[in-house]
Parts: C-alpha cells; structure tokens; sequence
C-alpha cells in the first residue's frame, strides 16, 4: 500500500495539468500513489490522460464540479494520507518528503500544510499578513478566511472519512465548509517552507468565475452553527462572522436595487438574531 495517495481533479485544463501531474510524478518521495479524476473535460485532457500510464484515470462523462471529483478519487485510494493537488497549482520536488518527515515528528496531527508562493497573471506576489498560515488551532482564523490552501495539504484518510469529504451540493467555497468542520475538532499542522506554487488570475479559476462567493461561506457557516460541533467561543465567532457577511450580502443587494435578495437577506438577520445569545453589531 503506498503511503499517500495523491488525487488531482481537473476540468478542461489539458495544458496546466501537464504541469501539475509532472510535479507529482517529479517527487524525490516516491511512495505514492497518483489519481487524476478527469471531471468531463472536452478539451484535449482525454488524450494526454490516455498516454499517462504512470496515473489511475477516473473519468466523468459530464461536469459535476471539484467537490465530487474530489471524493471520488478518495473513494479509489489506498494510502494511509491524502494529497490533494489542484491541476492549475504545482507542487516542489521535496513537497511529500519533507511534509511526510514533519508528520512523523509530529504524530499528534492528522492533517498538515505548507507554506507557499503565490503567481498573480505571472507576477509573484506576497501574501497579505491575514493570511499568513500557522500552526494549531486555527479555527476562528479559518472563520474569518479560508486559511488552508487544498493542494498544500495532506491528511489522514480516516479523518478525511470521518469529515464526511467535500460536500457536493456546494458549488464554490466547498473548501472553507471542508475547513471549519475539521479544524473546529482538529488542530492543523504547517511544514514552514515554501514547498507549492500556487497560480492565479486566470478566467477558469472558480473564484473568479463563481460570483458572490459570500453566500456560500455563510451557507457553511449556517451548517456548522447548526450542526452541534462547535463549543461555545466558537459559535460565538462563528455566528459574528455569519452576521457580518449577511450584512455584506444585504447592503450590496439595496445598491443594486434587488429587492427580493435584500428582504431575504434581512429575514435571515432576523433569524439568526433571535437564536442566538451574543450582542448586536
């Protein structure tokens, strides 16, 4: 059984996969197991995955997003850890070797990150302070912003079960709703040296294609409120972040006149204000 498994999900992104697989496949650890998850693309992916004989293909016969492509590449699995590699991302050689040997100095963690560099339309840029990573407990971090990169990480396959995986149903920011209901449980490693190059700016990037990507962190937030796993202090914070977004999501509805958005954005305010035991903002 080799000890990661390795799952890359891609959707018409022939010419970055090339780069992303090849990052893999270049790793100085070699006890891996790669899977690409081909989510119905209907460029030229077809053709080079056929010839990649060093990968375990899935193939959808339609688009059903990352989430479902993630989990399925999951599903196939036989590693003790999961990776997870975006197509559009490239990880360094050292990438698994180095993050395998911070795991096995620290066994207390079940999943773990690195740090990494950022491209903006192929310029390096830093990235703010706020999103800086650490290590520990990073929860009320995690509310505020998605603080844990999925192409750095790599986590135990039994926690990824026990998560219950991406979920499907999201169509953006099924990373930051994965996030909250590990690391309100769970704290998160971080190997510190740059070991992925993450790339930005390009039109098929979700978000950038997907709009209003509010209204889905505070579908997560609403689902991890609801869901009896936060103590105290964290669905306090959880619930001032809620309100807050809710707030963003109100207001921008009033200046572009829509009307309907707004009054459900107002009724859901109220809702959350006569459930919960924290002051007004």
């Amino acid at each position: 059984m080799p000890s990661v498994s390795v799952v890359i999900p891609t959707f018409n992104r022939c010419r970055l996969l090339r780069r992303a697989v090849e990052s893999v496949l270049n790793q100085t650890e070699r006890d891996f197991e790669l899977i690409v998850v081909d989510d119905g693309s209907t460029d030229g992916t077809a053709g080079y995955l056929d010839k990649l004989t060093q990968a375990r293909i899935l193939r959808f016969d339609k688009n059903y997003g990352v989430s479902k492509a993630r989990n399925a590449g999951v599903a196939v699995s036989k590693g003790e850890w999961v990776a997870f590699l975006d197509s559009d991302d490239m990880w360094h050689p050292d990438k698994l070797r180095l993050q395998l040997k911070w795991c096995a100095q620290n066994p207390q963690y079940n999943i773990a990150q690195t740090n990494e560099i950022w491209i903006r339309n192929g310029v390096r840029v830093n990235p703010p302070d706020n999103c800086r990573k650490t290590c520990g407990d990073i929860f009320n971090q995690s509310v505020q912003r998605c603080m844990i990169t999925p192409s750095s990480v790599i986590m135990k396959r039994a926690l990824f079960d026990l998560s219950g995986g991406f979920d499907e149903q999201m169509r953006a920011c099924e990373d930051y709703d994965m996030w909250l209901r590990i690391t309100c449980r769970f704290q998160v490693g971080l190997e510190p040296q740059n070991l992925l190059t993450r790339y930005g700016g390009h039109d098929d990037q979700l978000s950038s294609s997907t709009s209003c990507l509010d209204k889905y962190r505070i579908e997560a937030l609403a689902k991890i409120i609801f869901s009896g796993e936060l103590n105290k202090e964290q669905a306090e914070v959880a619930k001032r972040s809620l309100l807050k977004r809710v707030d963003i999501m109100a207001n921008g509805s009033m200046k572009r006149g829509n009307t309907k958005e707004y009054e459900y954005y107002a009724a859901l305010r109220r809702e959350y204000l006569n459930n919960r035991t924290i002051s007004a903002l």
